[in-house]
């Protein structure tokens, strides 16, 4: 099939392809473990929250500013408890504050 006059969607050619596929699964995996930490999150840092990438037994998070990274710091503990009891392999969490680029 010659793919210039047939599109596929994202999920197509993340089957036909092994690290697209990986790359998919581990950001479904990513999103899942957020949404499984989530009330363990307050309610008024939730919006400054993003899943990032996992490394190996090592997850990342994205926040939004240094506040909430202040406050989450506190609460890693208990995510990365709350994880390995639902099954995922979580040694640690990393938060890494999204910087905003300037506007040109």
């Amino acid at each position: 099939m010659n793919r210039r006059t047939h599109s596929i969607t994202l999920q197509q050619a993340a089957q036909e392809s092994p690290t697209f596929a990986h790359l998919a699964n581990l950001a479904a995996e990513s999103s899942a473990r957020l949404l499984s930490i989530q009330a363990l999150i307050p309610a008024a840092l939730r919006y400054a929250v993003k899943a990032g990438p996992i490394d190996g037994s090592n997850w990342c998070l994205i926040i939004d500013n240094n506040a909430a990274a202040a406050k989450l710091r506190q609460l890693l503990p208990s995510m990365e408890s709350h994880l390995r009891t639902k099954g995922w392999n979580v040694n640690s969490i990393r938060l890494k504050i999204q910087t905003q680029k300037p506007l040109a």
